[in-house]
């Protein structure tokens, strides 16, 4: 691992790995290339934006030529692909958009790295980072393992499982070598506020009404950002080529109790008489086809490769709390879109 481009590094999931990697592996090149969307916020990566070791690439995955070219001059010997559209309602109202970065991005991906490594695979790797929701949806007991079959639901799932299936399909009739692995919900600071729970302190600290789909008893595999980024990490240094690794908090909690947890913890950090937040709890129409629950198996992670999750969720959760009350500023900005419009008048031209 000498240079790695990570695409979509300026999200919330890229940002927290571009931090780790940058400040642990100081001998190797780390380019972020993101396309700078609402959810890419660079003010995420301030205190590595600096190091001799880090670069940032504007950039579009969705254009062929444009990676082909980046390729060639870069030579990056390994790609770590995190950039993707992710929120699904987003893909019930425009799946097409998720289509284009999602299946067509992967693809382009693939395409550049298979051009410029031109079969000599010696010291390459093309990381991809996928999703639980690939696996359809859980009844009351049972758990999503490596071998799972795929039932994806929503146009977000579905175009996350047609990139898995390309990237597989690449490592099968090309030899690329190739890492997968599939994650449960994330959660934690710089996490853009659409995802429940910054939505939901966003929303207590203004006192505005909590949306939560249904009764709230959707079940959710609950992961800590930062234990992520160490699992993504160990997997790119000792994971075995072709392989697919499932990675979960063992964090299973209901939509509703994590809602009422969250306002017992902000009513504690406001100041407030406890049961002021919840009284902001309001039920609104389900989601189209949403997955009654997702639990995710990462003991083939655990037992292979050592990992295991470093914080229970109510320590996360309390942690998660505490960065966004006291990073008031930052929330504003991306809520405001104040960010977004000075990143992308910077690098306009570039």
């Amino acid at each position: 691992m000498k240079k790695v481009v990570i695409t979509g590094g300026a999200g919330f999931i890229g940002s927290h790995l571009l931090r780790r990697m940058v400040n642990r592996y100081p001998d190797v090149t780390f380019v972020n290339l993101d396309k700078l969307t609402y959810a890419g916020n660079l003010e995420n990566l301030l205190d590595i934006e600096h190091k001799p070791n880090y670069r940032f690439i504007k950039g579009d995955i969705v254009d062929g030529d444009f990676l082909t070219a980046l390729f060639d001059a870069e030579q990056f010997d390994t790609v770590i692909h995190l950039a993707a559209e992710s929120h699904v309602d987003r893909s019930i109202a425009n799946p097409i958009e998720f289509v284009m970065t999602n299946v067509v991005g992967t693809v382009n991906l693939l395409n550049a790295a298979r051009h410029c490594w031109n079969g000599n695979w010696e010291g390459k790797m093309f990381y991809h980072v996928s999703t639980d929701e690939v696996y359809g949806s859980l009844g009351e007991e049972g758990f999503f393992e490596e071998s799972t079959p795929y039932d994806p639901h929503s146009p977000y799932s579905a175009s996350k499982a047609s990139s898995d299936h390309f990237v597989r399909a690449y490592h099968d009739t090309y030899g690329m070598p190739v890492l997968l692995s599939n994650c449960s919900n994330n959660y934690g600071p710089y996490q853009f506020p659409e995802k429940l729970i910054p939505l939901a302190i966003h929303n207590i600290k203004n006192s505005k009404p909590i949306p939560v789909y249904g009764k709230g008893e959707n079940v959710r595999d609950w992961l800590w950002v930062e234990d992520h980024a160490a699992a993504i990490d160990l997997i790119l240094q000792e994971g075995t080529t072709g392989e697919t690794y499932n990675i979960g908090g063992f964090n299973e909690w209901k939509n509703i109790d994590l809602i009422k947890l969250l306002c017992t913890i902000m009513d504690k950090k406001l100041g407030r008489p406890e049961g002021t937040s919840a009284g902001l709890i309001t039920f609104v129409r389900d989601r189209a086809g949403h997955d009654l629950r997702y639990a995710i198996d990462a003991s083939h992670l655990n037992t292979s490769l050592g990992w295991k999750p470093s914080l229970q969720f109510e320590e996360g959760l309390e942690k998660t709390v505490d960065w966004y009350l006291a990073n008031e500023e930052w929330l504003d900005h991306v809520t405001s879109g104040t960010y977004k419009q000075y990143y992308q008048q910077q690098y306009a031209d570039r």
